[in-house]
């Protein structure tokens, strides 16, 4: 009801903006989502000017029904938008940036971030363009792509070791920045696609097939994926953490790319 309003809204010239208690319940309003909001403009050419503040993410010991990463239920959908940010200065822009943009867009706020990462943010307004990766740090030995909590894991273990890692945040996963990775693939030869979502059916599948098909010859390995097990988000925080999640598989990865 509340997202079937929201677009009436925004048919009546508002810039309607709905937040969910949890992303998980998005499947209550998935009709409205993925056959109205996403279709509107193809039918009738009508503008919709809705954004969805999706709080998502495990992290916090909450289980199956208030951790789950959702996103690529949509990213399959053509008309709607994605965003992801990791910090607070590109949450600020993307949010701006989303409920400017005449699309329906997601936009999915981690709810682990809420809590764990603070950063000084301009109090001035700011836009961040969508479709645009942020190169969270340069390096030359292979290229980690990923997105929310996940840039957070690659940051941790790009300081602990001894390999030379690029890591781009995507930040938007539609529009994706797919010249931006190329570019990164070029460089480095080498890349793993890291999320927290489930690894089967995930958008790292999408990325990586794209890689395939456009970058294929710099390739010096296979293209590497990691993502939670295919299990539902558990209860407890530490199987959570030191199971669930692909965390403690990240070198694993890393040392089956650098001695391939």
């Amino acid at each position: 009801a509340v997202i079937g309003n929201a677009m009436g809204l925004s048919i009546a010239g508002f810039k309607p903006i709905v937040e969910l208690q949890f992303a998980d319940f998005v499947s209550v309003g998935f009709n409205q989502i993925v056959n109205n909001l996403a279709k509107n403009h193809y039918r009738w050419g009508c503008p919709v000017n809705v954004t969805l503040r999706m709080p998502t993410g495990g992290g916090i010991g909450a289980g199956p029904f208030h951790s789950q990463s959702n996103e690529a239920w949509f990213f399959h959908v053509p008309g709607l938008k994605i965003v992801y940010p990791s910090n607070p200065y590109d949450a600020k822009g993307l949010l701006k940036t989303s409920i400017e943009d005449n699309n329906p867009v997601l936009f999915f706020e981690h709810k682990a971030l809420y809590r764990s990462i603070k950063s000084e943010v301009p109090e001035n307004s700011y836009n961040i363009e969508m479709g645009k990766l942020k190169i969270v740090k340069e390096g030359n030995d292979f290229t980690i792509v990923t997105y929310g909590l996940g840039v957070h894991w690659s940051k941790e273990y790009a300081e602990n070791s001894k390999y030379d890692i690029e890591i781009l945040d995507l930040r938007s996963l539609s529009p994706l920045d797919l010249n931006g990775i190329l570019k990164s693939i070029k460089k480095t030869n080498k890349v793993l696609i890291l999320h927290e979502d489930n690894l089967t059916g995930g958008i790292g599948s999408e990325i990586s097939a794209l890689i395939n098909e456009n970058a294929f010859e710099y390739l010096d390995a296979p293209i590497m994926r990691l993502g939670a097990i295919d299990t539902p988000v558990p209860f407890s925080k530490n199987i959570e953490n030191d199971i669930y999640f692909p965390i403690k598989r990240i070198d694993e990865k890393a040392i089956k790319l650098m001695n391939y």
